[in-house]
């Protein structure tokens, strides 16, 4: 019996193991990462304040969550020029970071199309934040951002953070979030 239990025991530890270690970062990558956390910190945070711009250290990631209205104009996905200004701002961060993947995600509130969006060829929100997540991507390679690291997806009204209810609900759920995920060194 005993023999029996270790045998089981070797075979469960294996697979258990692996698990607990795919979750694990290396000190590199987590150094790395932590270097880009304070320096995106220190040049943005303050400047925009928190109701603009979030920068959440994640295990082996950095999520920078961006209010809309920071960067597009309602109902719009083109960037003003005090948005790019903002996001040039970050680029010379991001830009030497070559080993570093960044995923541009866009969000909506619920709020259902309009005719001059729909007329714009925009006909639902999921097609509305994958352009707002395209056009942070298309400026970050710009800026000098490695394009070969770059993604943008759209999700839409998917994964609100806040209830579509209230106004101040649905300005937090437009959003833009960029995740810097370490090359896993």
């Amino acid at each position: 019996m005993c023999r029996a239990f270790r045998a089981v025991s070797a075979v469960l530890a294996v697979p258990l193991l692996v698990l607990m270690l795919s979750g694990c970062v290396s000190y590199q990558t987590y150094d790395s990462l932590d270097m880009r956390y304070q320096q995106l910190q220190q040049t943005m945070a303050a400047e925009l304040g928190a109701n603009q711009m979030q920068i959440s250290r994640l295990q082996g990631a950095i999520k920078v969550t961006l209010n809309s209205e920071l960067l597009f104009p309602s109902g719009g996905w083109q960037m003003p020029a005090q948005a790019q200004a903002t996001i040039a701002r970050m680029a010379p961060i991001l830009a030497p970071m070559m080993q570093t993947r960044i995923m541009v995600n866009g969000y909506t509130d619920n709020t259902p199309i309009g005719p001059e969006l729909a007329a714009q060829g925009i006909p639902t929100n999921l097609v509305l934040s994958q352009r707002r997540a395209d056009t942070v991507m298309q400026f970050l390679i710009s800026q000098g951002v490695n394009p070969n690291l770059l993604s943008a997806q759209g999700y839409g009204d998917t994964s609100p953070v806040a209830s579509n209810d209230t106004a101040a609900g649905r300005a937090q759920n437009r959003r833009v979030e960029l995740m810097l995920a370490g090359s896993g060194n």
